[in-house]
């Protein structure tokens, strides 16, 4: 139950009348979510959202939920071709009278999107219970991301202003105040809202920040003056651009300097920002990876280069679980999550659980292994205290012991194309080893086009290759990476074979591990941001390079 209170759902003549939820989805960021927020979206029927927040909200919502699509009414007289929707109070009120529980998504707050108030009077008339779950309004987390505090100690007032709807005397109250603006416009209108105050009684020279896409990884912060604006976004190329019509958020005043913007900029300085990073796994595989490189600012892009699958014969496999049930052997080891996957898979095929593994020890090779296996409801007995690999788990593997190791066998579940260091280090440890084909990987089915594209052509800033398999199945099913791509190895044997496929390697892993690697590419880009700062140039992402990069630079 939700600490604000019960749900809709706790009562049936309520839950028989159906529920709207007024929720706001932020800025952009789906970070910014607030719990209540998720929450309410894993339990709707139906979920009604703007297209910009579609993305942000519908991962949270359960399976099968249903998500009408807004139709778009009088798009030809709506600026720069910006479609407006008018439906959703429809829809919304359609749901909730058939009983059902409705979510309404909108960016930002629901407090400050206008529809939104003039649905919740609908419901409020039409009898329909509804909530409103807050979300981080764009005028107040747009700045923060941006670096651009809006209160100091002094307690500067700061005043809101939709530049769309103000009024001229809104803009000469605001332009006579020495107060922090803070104005929702679009890319292409700015100057024309920074012109309203300076006629107002602004000074020309007041500092003034702009940001587009605020809160997500295509973030963008001009910094200027009221005078000056017009000339920056010319100078940077910006305008004019079929894209002016986008939202921007505007902050006037002294605490949008560019000194403090230098200091407080914490998001846009992230040493990957903006960065497309591909990495050569599946979504389950990359899942961790993923969200450690969007740490560091960047935009994962995972694309899988094998696929697994069962192998030919089952009989080996059907044997060696058998087997663990009838104490054949002393040890299991582990040594992919794919391979803890096949076994438990077989497990659930004979009804069996975590349970079945009660006196055996368990080995695997890594953490993510490790974490698969306590997923299953099994602690590994031995996980390797140095490097993550074959060869680090016979390092600290025990040799057998007669005395103290009433059996001598071991059973090895993993990949058909696997190696042979792990079975001859065990054998030579006094181990018998039972080395069975617990799956087959082939090469995975390659990309999309839009995808191939972006790899051969250079839309890609840095590529993860965690195996020499994954150099050869990314270059065999999508071609070879662009030149202007960081390519980053996990180890010395996967740069030897990226170089024998012409790639140029930039990073190498100090330590054999996935989440090493993401780091070594981040202190890459840390130290070329720190390099084009001490130069004086522009920081730019390794895909700007390629021909044609800055003509496309404002839809990426």
């Amino acid at each position: 139950m939700s600490p604000t209170g019960p749900a809709a759902s706790d009562f049936p003549a309520l839950s028989a009348q159906g529920h709207v939820t007024f929720l706001g989805a932020g800025p952009g960021d789906p970070g910014l979510l607030t719990l209540r927020a998720v929450e309410a979206l894993a339990s709707a029927d139906v979920l009604v959202a703007e297209p910009d927040v579609l993305g942000v909200v519908r991962c949270h919502a359960r399976a099968g939920v249903s998500t009408p699509e807004l139709t778009v009414v009088d798009a030809q007289s709506t600026p720069a071709g910006v479609p407006v929707l008018r439906d959703a109070a429809n829809l919304v009120m359609e749901a909730a009278k058939g009983g059902r529980r409705v979510v309404r998504a909108v960016s930002g707050d629901p407090g400050l999107d206008g529809n939104a108030g003039a649905e919740m009077l609908a419901c409020a008339t039409a009898g329909i219970p509804f909530e409103v779950v807050p979300g981080v309004a764009n005028a107040v987390g747009v700045p923060a991301y941006a670096g651009v505090p809006l209160r100091d100690a002094q307690g500067t007032d700061v005043r809101f202003v939709d530049a769309r709807t103000a009024s001229d005397r809104c803009w000469s109250e605001v332009g006579a105040s020495d107060a922090t603006a803070v104005i929702s416009t679009s890319l292409d209108s700015v100057a024309s809202a920074a012109g309203e105050l300076v006629s107002a009684g602004r000074k020309p020279d007041t500092p003034l920040t702009v940001t587009v896409a605020g809160t997500t990884t295509r973030q963008r912060t001009w910094t200027a003056t009221l005078g000056t604006i017009a000339q920056v976004l010319k100078q940077a190329k910006v305008l004019p651009s079929p894209e002016g019509h986008q939202p921007v958020i505007a902050v006037v005043g002294e605490r949008s300097s560019a000194a403090q913007r230098d200091q407080l900029a914490w998001f846009e300085s992230k040493p990957l920002f903006g960065w497309k990073v591909l990495v050569p796994r599946t979504k389950e595989q990359a899942a961790s990876l993923s969200d450690q490189l969007r740490s560091y600012g960047a935009v994962p892009h995972e694309v899988p280069t094998i696929a697994v699958e069962p192998p030919r014969t089952p009989q080996q496999m059907e044997r060696a679980v058998k087997g663990l049930v009838t104490g054949r052997y002393e040890w299991i080891a582990f040594t992919s999550v794919n391979a803890v996957k096949a076994v438990r898979e077989k497990f659930e095929e004979y009804g069996l659980d975590a349970r079945a593994f009660a006196g055996i020890k368990v080995a695997a090779v890594g953490e993510q292994t490790a974490a698969a296996l306590v997923d299953f409801g099994v602690k590994p007995d031995l996980v390797p205290s140095g490097e993550q690999s074959a060869a680090g788990l016979l390092e600290d593997w025990p040799p057998y012991d007669p005395v103290f190791d009433p059996i001598d066998r071991v059973f090895l579940p993993r990949a058909d194309i696997a190696t042979e260091t792990l079975v001859a280090g065990l054998i030579e440890l006094g181990w018998e080893v039972d080395d069975v084909t617990a799956y087959r990987t082939v090469r995975a089915s390659p990309p999309p086009a839009d995808t191939r594209e972006a790899i051969k052509g250079g839309g890609f800033d840095a590529v993860l290759f965690t195996s020499s398999s994954t150099v050869r199945n990314l270059v065999g099913i999508a071609g070879k990476p662009h030149n202007v791509t960081v390519i980053a190895c996990i180890g010395p044997a996967t740069a030897k074979t990226a170089e024998e496929h012409g790639l140029r390697v930039d990073v190498l892993s100090p330590e054999p591990t996935v989440h090493k690697l993401a780091a070594a590419l981040a202190e890459f880009g840390a130290q070329r941001r720190e390099a084009a700062k001490e130069a004086g140039d522009p920081v730019t992402r390794p895909s700007e390079r390629r021909p044609g990069a800055r003509r496309r630079r404002t839809t990426t």
